[in-house]
Protein backbone atom coordinates (compact mmCIF):
# COMPACT_ATOMS: atom_id res chain seq x y z
CA UNK A 1 0.00 0.00 0.00
CA UNK A 2 1.22 3.48 -0.85
CA UNK A 3 0.75 5.47 2.33
CA UNK A 4 -0.61 9.14 0.66
CA UNK A 5 -1.95 9.18 3.52
CA UNK A 6 0.72 9.87 5.78
CA UNK A 7 1.95 13.12 3.83
CA UNK A 8 -0.31 15.73 6.38
CA UNK A 9 -3.05 15.25 8.89
CA UNK A 10 -5.31 17.83 6.93
CA UNK A 11 -3.82 18.57 3.57
CA UNK A 12 -2.82 14.59 2.99
CA UNK A 13 -3.32 12.05 0.04
CA UNK A 14 -4.47 12.78 -3.36
CA UNK A 15 -5.87 15.89 -2.12
CA UNK A 16 -1.88 17.19 -1.23
CA UNK A 17 -0.83 16.27 -4.99
CA UNK A 18 -4.10 18.27 -6.75
CA UNK A 19 -3.46 21.17 -4.22
CA UNK A 20 0.06 21.55 -5.47
CA UNK A 21 0.21 23.22 -8.87
CA UNK A 22 -3.13 24.78 -7.95
CA UNK A 23 -1.15 26.41 -5.66
CA UNK A 24 1.05 27.02 -7.62
CA UNK A 25 -0.54 28.39 -10.40
CA UNK A 26 -2.72 30.50 -8.33
CA UNK A 27 0.81 31.97 -7.22
CA UNK A 28 1.80 32.62 -10.26
CA UNK A 29 -1.55 34.69 -11.40
CA UNK A 30 -0.95 36.72 -8.27
CA UNK A 31 -4.29 35.44 -6.64
CA UNK A 32 -4.66 35.49 -2.88
CA UNK A 33 -8.26 34.15 -2.75
CA UNK A 34 -9.13 30.45 -3.32
CA UNK A 35 -12.37 29.72 -4.33
CA UNK A 36 -13.98 26.21 -3.59
CA UNK A 37 -16.72 23.82 -3.44
CA UNK A 38 -18.14 20.86 -1.60
CA UNK A 39 -20.15 18.68 0.62
CA UNK A 40 -20.35 19.19 4.13
CA UNK A 41 -18.11 16.63 4.80
CA UNK A 42 -15.76 17.67 2.06
CA UNK A 43 -12.38 16.53 2.73
CA UNK A 44 -11.34 18.65 -0.08
CA UNK A 45 -12.77 21.37 1.34
CA UNK A 46 -10.57 21.12 4.84
CA UNK A 47 -7.61 20.43 2.61
CA UNK A 48 -7.77 23.60 0.84
CA UNK A 49 -8.81 25.73 4.06
CA UNK A 50 -5.61 24.18 5.48
CA UNK A 51 -3.42 24.74 2.70
CA UNK A 52 -4.52 28.45 2.21
CA UNK A 53 -3.61 29.20 5.76
CA UNK A 54 -0.20 28.00 5.91
CA UNK A 55 0.26 29.77 2.46
CA UNK A 56 -0.71 32.70 3.75
CA UNK A 57 -4.44 32.88 1.46
CA UNK A 58 -7.90 33.48 1.75
CA UNK A 59 -10.26 30.93 1.15
CA UNK A 60 -13.64 30.52 0.64
CA UNK A 61 -15.91 27.14 0.09
CA UNK A 62 -19.25 27.22 -0.95
CA UNK A 63 -20.68 24.49 0.53
CA UNK A 64 -23.43 21.88 -1.09
CA UNK A 65 -26.93 22.34 1.20
CA UNK A 66 -28.60 23.49 3.81
CA UNK A 67 -26.48 24.99 6.57
CA UNK A 68 -24.69 22.82 9.05
CA UNK A 69 -21.75 22.52 11.24
CA UNK A 70 -19.85 19.35 11.73
CA UNK A 71 -16.30 18.20 12.92
CA UNK A 72 -14.83 19.13 9.48
CA UNK A 73 -16.42 22.38 8.70
CA UNK A 74 -15.26 23.42 12.17
CA UNK A 75 -11.89 22.76 11.41
CA UNK A 76 -12.51 24.67 7.80
CA UNK A 77 -14.00 27.71 10.01
CA UNK A 78 -10.94 27.68 12.43
CA UNK A 79 -8.12 27.90 9.23
CA UNK A 80 -10.09 31.03 8.23
CA UNK A 81 -12.23 29.17 5.24
CA UNK A 82 -15.28 31.45 5.05
CA UNK A 83 -18.55 29.03 4.30
CA UNK A 84 -21.76 30.03 1.63
CA UNK A 85 -23.97 27.63 2.07
CA UNK A 86 -26.24 26.92 -0.97
CA UNK A 87 -29.06 25.23 -2.42
CA UNK A 88 -28.54 21.91 -4.32
CA UNK A 89 -29.68 23.10 -7.50
CA UNK A 90 -27.79 26.49 -7.83
CA UNK A 91 -24.58 24.18 -6.38
CA UNK A 92 -24.72 22.75 -9.59
CA UNK A 93 -23.92 25.57 -11.32
CA UNK A 94 -20.73 26.56 -10.02
CA UNK A 95 -19.07 29.06 -12.45
CA UNK A 96 -22.57 31.28 -11.95
CA UNK A 97 -22.41 30.02 -8.16
CA UNK A 98 -18.53 31.69 -8.21
CA UNK A 99 -19.40 34.44 -10.94
CA UNK A 100 -21.85 35.75 -8.52
CA UNK A 101 -20.10 36.60 -5.83
CA UNK A 102 -16.16 36.65 -7.03
CA UNK A 103 -16.70 38.28 -10.91
CA UNK A 104 -15.26 41.30 -9.73
CA UNK A 105 -12.92 40.60 -7.00
CA UNK A 106 -9.35 40.21 -9.05
CA UNK A 107 -7.67 38.10 -6.46
CA UNK A 108 -9.86 35.01 -6.42
CA UNK A 109 -9.45 31.86 -8.27
CA UNK A 110 -11.50 28.97 -9.22
CA UNK A 111 -10.72 25.84 -7.81
CA UNK A 112 -13.83 23.08 -9.07
CA UNK A 113 -14.93 20.61 -6.95
CA UNK A 114 -12.34 17.83 -5.15
CA UNK A 115 -9.59 20.34 -7.37
CA UNK A 116 -10.12 18.59 -10.41
CA UNK A 117 -8.02 20.51 -13.51
CA UNK A 118 -5.18 20.12 -15.16
CA UNK A 119 -3.22 21.17 -12.37
CA UNK A 120 -4.10 18.56 -10.24
CA UNK A 121 -3.77 15.66 -12.87
CA UNK A 122 0.20 16.86 -13.17
CA UNK A 123 0.40 16.51 -9.30
CA UNK A 124 -1.35 13.09 -9.37
CA UNK A 125 0.97 11.58 -12.32
CA UNK A 126 4.17 12.41 -9.75
CA UNK A 127 2.86 9.56 -7.85
CA UNK A 128 3.65 7.16 -10.29
CA UNK A 129 7.47 8.12 -10.38
CA UNK A 130 7.74 7.02 -7.12
CA UNK A 131 6.95 3.47 -7.71
CA UNK A 132 8.82 2.95 -11.23
CA UNK A 133 11.94 1.02 -9.36
CA UNK A 134 8.63 -1.35 -7.98
CA UNK A 135 7.62 -1.89 -11.11
CA UNK A 136 3.77 -3.05 -10.04
CA UNK A 137 2.08 -4.75 -12.06
CA UNK A 138 -0.82 -3.52 -11.08
CA UNK A 139 -2.35 -0.37 -9.22
CA UNK A 140 -5.62 0.17 -7.32
CA UNK A 141 -7.07 4.03 -6.48
CA UNK A 142 -10.68 4.42 -5.85
CA UNK A 143 -12.39 7.28 -8.08
CA UNK A 144 -14.72 10.23 -7.00
CA UNK A 145 -14.09 12.51 -10.24
CA UNK A 146 -11.36 10.89 -12.08
CA UNK A 147 -9.17 13.33 -11.59
CA UNK A 148 -6.57 11.30 -9.73
CA UNK A 149 -6.98 8.08 -12.20
CA UNK A 150 -5.77 10.49 -14.49
CA UNK A 151 -3.00 11.81 -12.76
CA UNK A 152 -1.98 8.39 -12.33
CA UNK A 153 -2.70 6.80 -15.99
CA UNK A 154 -0.66 9.74 -17.63
CA UNK A 155 2.08 8.66 -14.84
CA UNK A 156 2.15 5.34 -16.05
CA UNK A 157 2.02 6.53 -19.76
CA UNK A 158 4.71 9.01 -18.75
CA UNK A 159 7.51 6.42 -17.55
CA UNK A 160 6.55 3.83 -20.11
CA UNK A 161 5.63 0.61 -17.26
CA UNK A 162 3.27 -1.85 -18.25
CA UNK A 163 1.46 -1.57 -14.83
CA UNK A 164 -2.42 -1.82 -15.07
CA UNK A 165 -4.33 0.56 -13.87
CA UNK A 166 -7.71 -0.47 -11.63
CA UNK A 167 -9.46 2.49 -10.94
CA UNK A 168 -12.52 1.49 -8.44
CA UNK A 169 -15.58 3.90 -9.04
CA UNK A 170 -17.62 4.99 -5.91
CA UNK A 171 -20.53 6.38 -7.33
CA UNK A 172 -23.37 3.90 -8.81
CA UNK A 173 -22.83 4.04 -12.79
CA UNK A 174 -19.30 5.09 -12.66
CA UNK A 175 -18.15 4.17 -16.02
CA UNK A 176 -18.64 7.88 -16.52
CA UNK A 177 -15.09 8.16 -14.96
CA UNK A 178 -13.82 6.71 -18.37
CA UNK A 179 -14.49 9.77 -20.24
CA UNK A 180 -13.87 12.11 -17.35
CA UNK A 181 -10.19 10.27 -17.79
CA UNK A 182 -10.27 10.96 -21.37
CA UNK A 183 -10.59 15.08 -21.07
CA UNK A 184 -6.59 14.65 -19.49
CA UNK A 185 -4.94 11.72 -20.85
CA UNK A 186 -5.41 9.32 -23.56
CA UNK A 187 -7.29 5.82 -22.31
CA UNK A 188 -5.23 2.73 -23.13
CA UNK A 189 -5.68 -0.96 -22.45
CA UNK A 190 -3.38 -0.16 -19.38
CA UNK A 191 -6.92 1.24 -17.92
CA UNK A 192 -9.10 -1.45 -16.07
CA UNK A 193 -12.31 0.34 -13.91
CA UNK A 194 -14.06 -2.05 -11.85
CA UNK A 195 -17.61 -0.65 -11.21
CA UNK A 196 -19.53 -2.96 -9.22
CA UNK A 197 -17.91 -1.88 -5.59
CA UNK A 198 -19.76 1.50 -4.85
CA UNK A 199 -21.91 -0.19 -2.28
CA UNK A 200 -24.92 1.98 -3.13
CA UNK A 201 -23.23 4.94 -4.28
CA UNK A 202 -21.20 7.78 -3.32
CA UNK A 203 -21.29 7.69 0.76
CA UNK A 204 -23.55 4.61 0.73
CA UNK A 205 -22.45 1.59 2.57
CA UNK A 206 -23.78 -1.63 3.45
CA UNK A 207 -23.21 -4.29 6.33
CA UNK A 208 -20.25 -6.49 4.09
CA UNK A 209 -18.83 -3.12 3.76
CA UNK A 210 -18.90 -1.93 7.86
CA UNK A 211 -17.40 -5.33 8.33
CA UNK A 212 -14.94 -5.55 6.32
CA UNK A 213 -13.81 -1.75 7.54
CA UNK A 214 -13.56 -3.56 11.06
CA UNK A 215 -11.29 -6.30 10.05
CA UNK A 216 -9.26 -4.44 8.24
CA UNK A 217 -8.37 -2.14 10.45
CA UNK A 218 -8.19 -4.24 13.48
CA UNK A 219 -5.65 -6.57 12.01
CA UNK A 220 -3.75 -4.33 9.76
CA UNK A 221 -3.42 -1.56 11.98
CA UNK A 222 -4.56 1.10 8.50
CA UNK A 223 -7.26 3.41 8.98
CA UNK A 224 -9.42 3.16 6.01
CA UNK A 225 -12.47 5.47 5.22
CA UNK A 226 -15.97 4.33 4.06
CA UNK A 227 -16.46 5.99 0.90
CA UNK A 228 -12.96 5.76 -1.18
CA UNK A 229 -9.88 3.66 0.33
CA UNK A 230 -12.66 1.00 2.01
CA UNK A 231 -14.16 0.05 -1.68
CA UNK A 232 -11.12 -0.34 -3.32
CA UNK A 233 -9.37 -2.37 -0.51
CA UNK A 234 -12.67 -4.69 -0.30
CA UNK A 235 -12.42 -5.08 -4.54
CA UNK A 236 -8.61 -6.31 -4.53
CA UNK A 237 -9.50 -9.06 -1.94
CA UNK A 238 -12.82 -10.18 -3.52
CA UNK A 239 -11.02 -10.01 -6.64
CA UNK A 240 -7.86 -11.65 -5.53
CA UNK A 241 -10.57 -14.51 -3.72
CA UNK A 242 -11.70 -15.16 -7.21
CA UNK A 243 -8.08 -15.50 -8.22
CA UNK A 244 -8.19 -12.33 -10.81
CA UNK A 245 -4.44 -12.14 -10.29
CA UNK A 246 -1.37 -14.52 -11.03
CA UNK A 247 0.71 -15.90 -7.59
CA UNK A 248 3.11 -13.62 -8.74
CA UNK A 249 1.79 -10.48 -9.36
CA UNK A 250 2.77 -7.33 -7.52
CA UNK A 251 -0.36 -5.16 -6.23
CA UNK A 252 -0.37 -1.46 -4.77
CA UNK A 253 -2.94 0.07 -3.43
CA UNK A 254 -3.23 3.60 -3.13
CA UNK A 255 -4.35 5.27 0.12
CA UNK A 256 -5.82 8.25 -0.82
CA UNK A 257 -6.55 9.76 2.56
CA UNK A 258 -9.26 11.87 3.02
CA UNK A 259 -9.42 9.60 6.82
CA UNK A 260 -11.42 12.43 8.35
CA UNK A 261 -14.57 11.47 6.18
CA UNK A 262 -14.98 8.92 8.68
CA UNK A 263 -16.31 11.42 10.78
CA UNK A 264 -19.52 11.55 8.46
CA UNK A 265 -20.43 7.56 9.34
CA UNK A 266 -19.41 7.48 13.11
CA UNK A 267 -22.83 6.46 14.38
CA UNK A 268 -22.54 3.73 11.51
CA UNK A 269 -19.36 2.33 12.41
CA UNK A 270 -19.31 2.38 15.79
CA UNK A 271 -22.44 0.65 15.99
CA UNK A 272 -21.36 -2.09 13.78
CA UNK A 273 -17.43 -2.03 15.15
CA UNK A 274 -17.80 -1.84 19.03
Amino acid sequence: MKRDDLIDPYISGNKWRKLKYILQDAKNKGKKHLVTFGGAYSNHLVATAAAAARAGLKATAFVRGEEVMNEMLVLCKLYGMRLIFTDRESYREKRTCYDQHFATDPDAYFIDEGGASAEAVAGCAELIDELKFSNPDHIFCAAGTGTTAAGLLKGIQETGLKTKLHVIPVLKGGDFIKEEISTYTALTENLVLHTEYHFGGYAKTQPALISFIQRFTATQGILIDPVYTAKMCFAIEDLAGKNYFSPDEKIIAIHTGGLLGIMGMKEKLSQTAF
